[in-house]
């Protein structure tokens, strides 16, 4: 008697074939079972309490892989949950695919269970979509969804399992015919480059530049450019910027990062070369007064339509490692360095120590109760102290992630983590558990406002579940921003008496939420037992949450607009 598959073994099977070794998500009807039989076929399946949570772990996992991320859901609201994690992969442009079961097709818009029109749902939010109509089907969509993810601009991608489908069945011979069949019709893009002569423009470009200026994004840490870009950097004597993303590729404390003359830097350059970060609101838009009037850029960017949109003085499409590959080719066989004693580079370089200096003068105060510098510099030590492989540090919040931004130290590439191109608030913990699963051997250091925390706090028992070596540090201020900070003129009306829209309860014990699940929770407030904690939670690797008391009028953060983060 013939073997028979349902849709559920089938989709399993085709994504353990297609080289999917990680999914993320929540389950339920209509695909529990295919969770289950993804686990059998020798996936790791990362359950969650909330599939929004799950989807930026599914949408960060892409970018720290390079392999779509992949989330699981539910049909109806749960694939509307999932769709936060599907923007931010889009977003960010990151490869994942949300793979959500659907109702039954035949009871269609009369009403079933959890109904949704999800193809029309997830369209302003992925590249691809793609619903199996038949069991048959399966094989393929997953290939195409999978395909579509990492082509040219990596994206978030969507697949559609109608629960008949995932209840048909076919035979194995069948099955495996299918999958050959898919396997064979796979899209593999080769790496688009540019000509030999945009090339030698860029080159010329710089050469001829009197302060050129190296910007990169976390576009390059995600095409793994950083060796290219150390060879670069040292190659040449430019100074240069990373994103805050882009913090690590090359090493912080080099001695041509300008990150603490960022205002000379993007104020006064003449030429600036940009790889894998866009000319957005990070980048101030690569517009004047930020940058000046007639700074010429060289971007480089998967995407020829980003270069488009930007106009700038050159575009060079192809993938950001081999782009600067043949730069370096091209400098090698005609060599230039500015020199540490180049105008520019001691302006920069002046620039640079005077602001380090005036940092390292607030850092040095041991002030209590907590602001924001004391307790970043005594985790920066800490992490610093721990050498490589360097920890990931996921960071979320406004005053906590500004903060950390300009004080913590990244040392190697890919190992920060914030709210990204979008800054979306509440990834911290699902970025937590990504990082935990895609880098075994690092530790994971989350570095989070109370309000940032909030979002997915209950994920600490997904931590303690899978006892995943991640420490959260919850910079404790009594809500978003710090608290209540009305003018007395906004303390009015009839519910005057409330609390503020920014306050939350007052020293709040969120180390007791760690600590109900059976992992470890820490409450200080003073640089000693700061330093204790770090100690003891680094050194066990285990799930812990360290909760910091913060001056609730400390920080700068007030939520206005000219404020952004």
């Amino acid at each position: 008697m013939a073997v028979s598959f349902d849709g559920n073994v089938l989709a399993a099977k085709s994504l353990a074939r297609f080289g999917v070794t990680h999914m993320f998500g929540v389950v339920g009807i209509p695909v529990t079972s295919l969770a289950n039989r993804a686990v059998q076929f020798g996936v790791r399946f990362i359950a969650f309490h909330n599939e929004q949570s799950a989807g930026y772990a599914a949408s960060v996992y892409g970018y720290l892989t390079g392999c779509p991320g992949l989330l699981l859901t539910v049909s109806g609201p749960g694939c509307v949950h999932g769709l936060a994690g599907l923007s931010n992969a889009m977003i960010n442009t990151w490869p994942m695919v949300m793979v959500s079961g659907s109702s039954d097709q035949k009871d269609s818009g009369r009403g079933d269970f959890q109904e949704l029109d999800q193809i029309e749902a997830v369209k302003p939010f992925s590249k691809f979509s793609v619903k199996a109509k038949d069991i048959k089907e399966i094989p393929n969509c997953v290939a195409r969804v999978l395909d579509h993810a990492v082509s040219g601009r990596p994206g978030g991608c969507y697949l559609d399992l109608p629960t008949d489908v995932l209840h048909q069945t076919i035979t194995e011979s069948e099955a495996e015919n299918l999958l050959a069949e898919a396997e064979k019709a796979r899209i593999f893009e080769e790496s688009i480059v540019p000509a030999n002569t945009e090339i030698e423009k860029a080159v010329a470009l710089l050469r001829k530049a009197e302060r050129p200026l190296i910007v990169f994004g976390k576009g390059a840490g995600y095409g793994r450019a950083e060796g290219e870009l150390r060879k670069l950097v040292e190659k040449t004597g430019i100074p240069f910027l990373p994103t805050p993303m882009g913090k690590g590729l090359v090493n912080d404390d080099h001695e041509l990062a300008a990150s603490a003359a960022r205002s000379l830097a993007i104020g006064k350059c003449d030429v600036a070369l940009v790889v894998g970060a866009r000319l957005n609101w990070l980048l101030h838009f690569g517009e004047s007064p930020k940058w000046d009037k007639d700074v010429k850029f060289i971007l480089v960017d998967v995407c020829g339509e980003e270069i488009k949109l930007r106009k700038p003085h050159l575009g060079l499409v192809g993938d950001a490692k081999k782009v600067l590959e043949m730069i370096n080719k091209e400098i090698k066989d005609d060599p230039f360095c500015l020199g540490k004693s180049h105008p520019w580079v001691e302006a920069v370089s002046k620039k640079v120590k005077d602001n380090v200096s005036r940092m390292e003068a607030q850092l040095a105060k041991d002030v209590v109760p907590f602001n924001f510098l004391t307790p970043m510099r005594i985790i920066r030590d800490a992490i610093l102290g721990l050498g490589s492989p360097a920890p990931v540090v996921v960071s979320e919040g406004a005053n906590t992630m500004d903060v950390g931004r300009s004080v913590l130290v990244q040392t190697e590439p890919r190992t920060r983590l914030d709210a990204g191109t979008w800054g979306t608030m509440g990834v911290g913990l699902g970025y937590c558990i990504a990082a935990a699963v895609a880098n075994p051997k690092r530790l994971v250091v989350a570095v989070e406002g109370d309000s940032a925390f909030g979002f997915s706090a209950m994920e600490v028992e997904t931590l303690v579940r899978y006892m995943l070596p991640v420490v959260v540090i919850v910079f404790n201020n009594g809500g978003i921003y710090g608290g209540d900070r009305r003018s007395p003129e906004e303390v009015a009306g009839p519910f005057e008496d409330d609390p503020a829209p920014t306050s939350f309860v007052p020293g709040a014990a969120y180390h007791t939420l760690m600590e109900a699940f059976g992992g470890k929770g820490y409450l200080v407030g003073t640089p000693d037992e700061l330093k204790s904690a770090l100690s003891d939670s680094f050194f066990a690797r285990k799930p812990a949450v360290i909760n910091v008391i913060i001056d609730p009028f400390a920080g700068a953060e007030k939520g206005r607009l000219q404020h952004k983060n």
